[in-house]
């Protein structure tokens, strides 16, 4: 077996980041079944910004509306991205609303839903109430309504 020569070695430098990892980092989000964005978890709003950003359609405006109403009508609203899909919550006591995305329709998800006047009526599990809401659009009146209300309940703790 041959013997190996010992070679010298020259310090290494810092990786810099390679026109791959750049190209990488600036492409859009893939999108799930139904046109979800897949975005990773990460509190704030950043996340929820590329989420409804990398939506299609019909379904980025609306989302982006959704968005609008949750801010206009609960001040310091939290946000975040978990499980490809945008939360909201109010600090201190938890998420009380979420979204995602479906083929035809975007899911409106109240996680104390069955306390709320009157109740969302497009589904239930346990506590939560959902609506879904397709291209037709929003009762925007109902939403806010359901989002004073939401707000001011104990959220859910994730």
């Amino acid at each position: 077996m041959p013997k190996r020569t010992p070679r010298a070695t020259a310090p290494r430098k810092p990786a810099a980041t390679s026109p791959s990892k750049a190209r990488a980092k600036a492409r859009p989000p893939k999108l799930l079944a139904g046109g979800n964005p897949q975005v990773a978890k990460a509190d704030g709003d950043a996340p929820v910004q590329a989420y409804l950003a990398a939506l299609t359609g019909w379904k980025r405006d609306l989302g982006r509306r959704i968005d609008a109403l949750v801010v206009r009508t609960v001040p310091g609203v939290r946000k975040a991205v978990k499980w490809n899909s945008p939360f909201y919550g109010v600090e201190g006591q938890g998420w009380f609303l979420s979204f995602h995305v479906f083929t035809r329709a975007i899911k409106v998800t109240f996680f104390r839903g069955t306390s709320l006047r009157p109740p969302p009526g497009g589904g239930a599990a346990k506590e939560a109430r959902w609506i879904d809401v397709g291209e037709e659009g929003l009762d925007e009146a109902q939403l806010v309504t359901w989002l004073k209300q939401a707000a001011a309940l104990p959220g859910w703790m994730a």
